[in-house]
């Protein structure tokens, strides 16, 4: 529970002990912060005693009387007005009019109680004064959050971009120094490296360009009823000189159509990321299968690989942005860390979810499962960690083939 610090200013006494026992034991419940505040009550029978708590140590919440004798509580507000961001006063006094009210409020107060009150109103007043403040501090904390998340990302993205850029300008210093000698095709190789690094470059920035317009709703969506059949083979084309090197066999196993209300360059996504992958993270020799099933309002994409696999920490972890595996396996592989991670944004906003069950050294199957009609109205879910190699998805999954 959290505690805020009153300070009762009055020149009666009665009023100072009946706000202290008002208060005394009174929580307040703000459910938007699922937060409970309880209140710590002192006391200052003039002005100059509450001007020297509250240089002392401002208190959340200041209960100030009008009249007292020596500095009235105009003379406190004046004095404080620098503090009043940190703190909330309330104006308690006889004499309610509209003049006091205004040149309280020009000077910082919150509110007003109007002598006499009554306990109820006393906690009507300071449960909306709590709750002001929790809101605040809350907000306060999500911009530190956002602050933090901004560095972050930054920081990953400069990283990301360091070790290409290094690449491509140490290529470019050996063929200006004309290191490789005088013959071709070593600078031509040097060239084909450039143009690799400066693809997967090319690749992050789409990737980064695709997260943001997902994570802002500011992407123009073209829901449909759409084949997922005829858009799994159009990937399935699209991989197939890279399976063909590696001499990968990728198979799609539909039984008919599997129509789904979607966005078509959405699905294209999910199934460009997952395929690509499975191809990319592959044996040479292995295979990947596509298979495309629907039961009920839900479709299920799943991609099954024979490649190398993940531990269950690395599983854990997978779908979160920026995040590449890298080991002995993976360091010759290129990549943005986003591709996972635009899959699962994308599973949310059909009210469904990514996951993936893996073993180390043998395979993975990636699922994807997308409801219909789509949910595009959910807010994005903060991917769920787990120590688990296998991860749940948020609606209920059919029973993979």
């Amino acid at each position: 529970m959290d505690l805020l610090r009153v300070v009762v200013t009055d020149d009666e006494l009665g009023m100072r002990l009946g706000v202290a026992r008002t208060l005394r034991g009174f929580t307040v419940q703000v459910p938007d912060v699922e937060e409970e505040i309880g209140f710590v009550v002192e006391e200052a029978e003039n002005g100059e005693a509450a001007l020297e708590k509250i240089r002392r140590s401002p208190p959340q919440i200041l209960f100030l009387d009008h009249k007292m004798p020596g500095i009235s509580g105009l003379e406190v507000l004046e004095a404080t007005q620098d503090l009043q961001s940190e703190m909330l006063t309330i104006m308690i006094t006889a004499y309610a009019s509209i003049e006091t009210a205004v040149q309280a409020t020009k000077r910082g107060a919150y509110d007003f109680l109007a002598k006499p009150f009554t306990p109820d109103e006393l906690r009507n007043t300071i449960r909306k004064a709590a709750t002001r403040l929790a809101l605040a501090k809350q907000a306060r904390k999500l911009a530190e959050e956002k602050r933090q998340v901004r560095f972050q990302f930054i920081r990953v993205l400069g990283h990301e971009l360091k070790a290409p850029l290094n690449a491509v300008e140490g290529y470019l210093r050996i063929m200006q120094e004309g290191r490789l000698g005088d013959r071709l095709p070593p600078y031509v190789e040097a060239v084909e490296r450039s143009l690799m690094r400066i693809e997967g470059m090319r690749k992050l920035v789409a990737d980064l360009l695709d997260v943001t317009h997902i994570e802002s709703g500011q992407r123009q969506r073209q829901l449909e009823s759409a084949d997922l059949v005829p858009l799994a083979l159009s990937v399935l084309e699209t991989v197939a000189s890279e399976a063909a090197a590696k001499q990968v066999h990728v198979a799609l196993h539909a039984s008919g159509p599997v129509r789904l209300t979607a966005d078509r360059g959405e699905i294209e996504m999910i199934l460009n990321n997952l395929i690509s992958n499975a191809v990319k993270y592959n044996r040479d020799g292995g295979r990947v299968d596509v298979r495309l099933t629907r039961e009920a309002d839900q479709v299920t994409i799943a991609v099954t690989d024979t490649g190398i696999g993940l531990t269950p920490e690395e599983a854990s972890r997978l779908f979160g942005e920026f995040v590449r595996i890298r080991n002995e396996k993976t360091q010759n592989i290129l990549g943005s860390g986003l591709g996972l991670s635009i899959v699962k944004k994308l599973a949310c906003l059909y009210g469904g979810d990514a996951t993936v069950v893996s073993q180390n050294g043998v395979g993975s199957t990636f699922t994807v499962v997308l409801c219909d009609p789509p949910a595009a109205e959910l807010a994005l879910p903060t991917p769920r960690a787990s120590g688990e190699s296998s991860l749940t998805v948020d609606c209920e999954t059919p029973a993979m083939a």
